[in-house]
């Protein structure tokens, strides 16, 4: 199990296969189940002991990364594209990108974009001549993803495409695999579909697990960086326990245990509260009655891009706090 791996794997939105792929392979032989659902969510479960105080736990991850679909083809051969999640025009000029047979181009304006969410006024430089050759490169409707090498940077800090939210992936490969006892709940690790078009994964997988508690591991805000909006979280600072977001007010009894578990076993933590934007919780709590839910999470810069930043000591600080709370007898 390699960062670097899961990290350039293929995986935009609706077409998440090799990522699965890769995690299913490694989870085959740490659980005691593994299945997928019939939208492609990954479930992998982990029982727990038999005791009176015994929860079924939804812990989501998703695998989907953010990306674009080829759209149309100029006459002179240039790919028009539409965007698949949360996509900036600013981020993505000039930038390098992959379509999923291999194809790579190059994100241009066309000098007329309106905002920046007006991809109509970008287009995709393939080198091809004209439409016909562009067509017999690139297919309509052909799935392509940010080129972002993983990047070693000074002391714990590393970057790459779709950080978001592979480094979620990673954190719950790790909890599986150095799982030293039997947890005290029943854990249904989750590594979730399409989260980037409207946590559509979550909304399904919530019905095979039925969960008593569900928690959410994906990336947030570092708000350290010159120009940085109003936000709290940093690099560095430890995991990220979510108060609310634009998703999720997180039930705040899950809140204060995990703070108070963070505290008595010495992980780093900081809370974290964003104006907008949501995760996996988002989709969970609503299920049925309602879910007791909350949310794990990593600072992140630059999510969004093909260069997210992590701490790996915050990386740590998920893992120790999730394998504290899947081997808590309660939570109040």
């Amino acid at each position: 199990m390699y960062l670097d791996d899961l990290t350039q794997l293929f995986g935009v939105s609706g077409f998440e296969k090799p990522v699965r792929e890769y995690i299913h392979s490694f989870c085959k032989t740490v659980a005691d189940d593994v299945f997928m659902d019939q939208i492609g969510n990954l479930i992998v479960l982990k029982k727990g002991r038999d005791h009176p105080n015994k929860k079924r736990i939804m812990i989501s991850a998703h695998m989907d990364e953010i990306g674009f679909a080829a759209i149309d083809v100029t006459d002179k051969g240039f790919v028009k594209v539409r965007y698949m999640g949360g996509i900036s025009n600013r981020v993505s000029l000039y930038q390098k990108i992959q379509f999923r047979k291999g194809v790579i181009g190059i994100i241009l304006p066309d000098g007329k974009e309106k905002d920046d969410k007006d991809f109509s006024a970008l287009y995709v430089d393939i080198g091809a001549t004209s439409k016909q050759e562009a067509l017999s490169y690139v297919d309509i409707g052909e799935p392509a993803s940010y080129i972002g090498p993983f990047t070693p940077l000074t002391g714990r800090l590393i970057a790459s495409k779709a950080m978001d939210d592979r480094i979620g992936c990673y954190i719950l490969m790790r909890v599986l695999s150095e799982m030293e006892t039997i947890p005290m709940h029943d854990v249904f690790f989750v590594f979730s579909v399409q989260e980037e078009l409207g946590l559509r994964g979550a909304k399904v997988a919530v019905h095979s697990c039925k969960p008593d508690i569900g928690v959410a591991v994906d990336i947030t805000g570092s708000f350290d960086t010159p120009g940085a909006a109003n936000g709290f979280t940093k690099l560095g600072e430890g995991a990220a326990i979510k108060v609310m977001d634009g998703s999720v007010v997180c039930d705040d009894a899950l809140v204060t245990f995990l703070c108070s578990y963070a505290s008595s076993h010495k992980i780093s933590y900081q809370k974290e509260v964003l104006a907008r934007g949501g995760t996996d919780a988002g989709a969970i709590h609503l299920f049925e009655k309602g879910v007791p839910s909350c949310g794990i999470s990593i600072p992140t810069r630059y999510g969004h891009s093909p260069v997210g930043i992590v701490d790996m000591a915050d990386v740590g600080s998920c893992i120790y706090l999730i394998d504290g709370m899947i081997h808590s007898p309660s939570f109040h």
